[in-house]
């Protein structure tokens, strides 16, 4: 599976920025959908994550509140719809993919494939 992401950018403190990911095949809508972020010389974290259902969501508590993770299945798409942005909520973004899910939504060796990352600054 291949991940494609984009939506990266420059932004304002308190702005939005609306993030995608499409995979490249159908088999995309049985698999758990995650977005992970790495800042300038810091570890890769999580920050949210979707099962098959689109009523199943996870989400870190730095943006609970401020993020929203979604898909489209017959688009073969996650989105990541972020706002009131923050400076350090400045990083490459990455999207992944996790075949065979296990339960543990917020680790990196839960998922199987990676998008290349996109990257989003935001200014104070």
């Amino acid at each position: 599976v291949q991940l494609q992401a984009s939506g990266g950018g420059l932004v304002q403190a308190g702005g939005s920025l609306r993030l995608s990911c499409v995979a490249s095949e159908r088999a995309f809508n049985r698999y758990v959908m995650g977005w992970f972020r790495q800042a300038p010389g810091k570890e890769r974290e999580f920050v949210a994550a979707i099962g098959w259902s689109v009523a199943t969501t996870y989400y870190a508590d730095s943006v609970k509140g401020r993020f929203t993770i979604s898909r489209d299945n017959a688009k073969n798409a996650v989105y990541l719809q972020m706002n009131s942005l923050k400076p350090e909520d400045t990083a490459v973004y990455y999207c992944a993919a996790d075949r065979n899910y296990s339960g543990n939504y917020n680790l990196i060796f839960e998922y199987d494939y990676w998008g290349q990352g996109t990257l989003v600054t935001v200014s104070s």
